[in-house]
């Protein structure tokens, strides 16, 4: 059964940092493109991170020079590195991967919340 499994989620002070995680149980991971969503109360789901099966990474201008997007084809696994975090990062973050329209999965998502 193919699954995309998030973890490093938490309640984190403004300023501070979280680095998420994707694992995919899958074959051929490196042929996936793969990127973060997130989804706060009243606002859409928008995507903060994504990562092609090159290598290549793409940022909204909203978290562009705070997140990071790397992945680790060995480990099945993409990292979501966010710093500078703001109470407006509040939301769950979900883990996408596709590598055609018949492999297309999402995570169950993880909780990030940024509060003093």
């Amino acid at each position: 059964q193919v699954q995309f499994v998030e973890s490093g989620g938490g309640l984190v002070q403004p300023g501070g940092s979280l680095r998420l995680a994707c694992t995919a149980s899958v074959i051929n991971f490196s042929a996936y493109a793969i990127a973060w969503y997130r989804s706060a109360p009243g606002k859409q789901r928008e995507v903060v991170a994504s990562i092609s099966s090159g290598g290549t990474a793409t940022y909204p201008d909203s978290v562009k020079g705070r997140f990071t997007i790397s992945r680790d084809n060995a480990e099945s696994t993409v990292y979501l590195q966010m710093s500078s975090l703001q109470p407006e990062d509040t939301a769950v973050y979900f883990c996408h991967g596709r590598m055609d329209p018949w492999s297309d999965y999402w995570g169950q998502g993880t909780q990030v919340t940024v509060s003093s």
